[in-house]
C-alpha cells in the first residue's frame, strides 16, 4: 500500500485519512490538514491494487463506512466527508 505521510508540527493525535485521488472533497481535506501543520498519513484507496483495496473496504465497512474522505483520529473517531468545525474539534485546532 501507498500510504503518504505528510509532515506537521502538530501530532497530538495519529490522523489517518481514507481518499480518493479524484475526488474534490478528498483534496480539501487533505490540504485543510497540511494547512493545519497536522502531522497525518493518507491513502487514496483508487490507487491501491485489488488485494489491497479489498482490505482497505473490509477495515472501512467496521466503521459502517462507504464515503470519502474518512478521517480516522486516534483509531477512535471516523469523521466522514469534508467536515472543517468537526476536525478542527477532534484535533483540538482553532
Amino acid at each position: 500500500m501507498n500510504v503518504v505521510k505528510v509532515p506537521g508540527e502538530k501530532k497530538d493525535h495519529k490522523v489517518f485519512v481514507y481518499a480518493l485521488s479524484t475526488c474534490a472533497w478528498c483534496k480539501r481535506t487533505k490540504q485543510f490538514l497540511k494547512d493545519s501543520k497536522v502531522y497525518h498519513e493518507y491513502l487514496d484507496v483508487d490507487q491501491a491494487n485489488p488485494e489491497d483495496r479489498k482490505k482497505i473496504e473490509n477495515d472501512l465497512r467496521k466503521w459502517n463506512c462507504h464515503v470519502y474522505p474518512a478521517v480516522l483520529i486516534d483509531d477512535k473517531r471516523l469523521i466522514t466527508g469534508f467536515k472543517v468545525d468537526e476536525l478542527k474539534e477532534a484535533l483540538g485546532l482553532r
